[in-house]
């Protein structure tokens, strides 16, 4: 277990992604945040002795915090090898042991007890979002997602639906650099809800 300072310190110092690739709406998520979440699921329990999934993990930075942290298990999942490339790397940087899987959200099998996920918004394939809110309550006892704050009411509404419960709610502006052509600034600021549900 380390504070939550040294925890965004190592997570600022590791690989994002050197070749973004839109279809997948790959965008790094900021390490104070990333930090400030796996903190309060350290705090709730949620973290520590725990087996933990991240679901379309790209660089690691949620499967390396959840190990620094004192997760008894860390499995990374992404249909990116490029992406899992550089998480595997970051990891072996870090000295901690997490088991990187290449598969499509869909496929995942298995289950634990607890999943963080940052899907993609649903901004280039509609429903993205929704298949990651099926898998991860159907994978974890615990859920943290991250959704575009536009959408609270659709996603809540969906989470009753799949039977999930909302627990707590925080919303934080995400500044996200320039990553790909079509951007017109060197950044952006948007607005983010990130959920803690509880499965059935």
């Amino acid at each position: 277990m380390i504070t939550k300072k040294k925890l965004e310190i190592a997570l600022e110092g590791l690989r994002g992604f050197e070749d973004p690739k839109i279809a997948l709406e790959q965008y790094a998520t900021p390490a104070p945040i990333v930090a400030e979440i796996i903190n309060l699921a350290y705090l709730k329990g949620d973290i520590e002795g725990k087996r933990v999934f991240d679901l379309g993990c790209g660089t690691g930075k949620f499967a390396i915090g959840c190990a620094l942290m004192g997760a008894k298990e860390v499995i990374g999942f992404d249909k990116d090898a490029d992406a899992l490339k550089i998480a595997k790397e970051n990891s072996e940087r870090l000295n901690v042991d997490i088991n990187w899987i290449k598969s499509d959200v869909k496929d995942i099998k298995g289950k634990c007890d607890t999943v963080f996920q940052n899907p993609p918004f649903g901004v280039h394939k509609k429903g993205a979002d929704k298949i990651f809110l099926e898998k991860g309550l159907e994978s974890g006892k615990v859920l943290y997602s991250f959704h575009n704050a536009n959408t609270r009411e659709f996603v809540t509404s969906y989470i009753n639906e799949l039977g999930g419960a909302v627990s707590d709610l925080v919303r934080v502006d995400f500044l996200l650099p320039h990553s790909y052509g079509f951007h017109r600034k060197e950044k952006k600021e948007t607005s983010v809800d990130i959920y803690r549900i509880l499965g059935e």
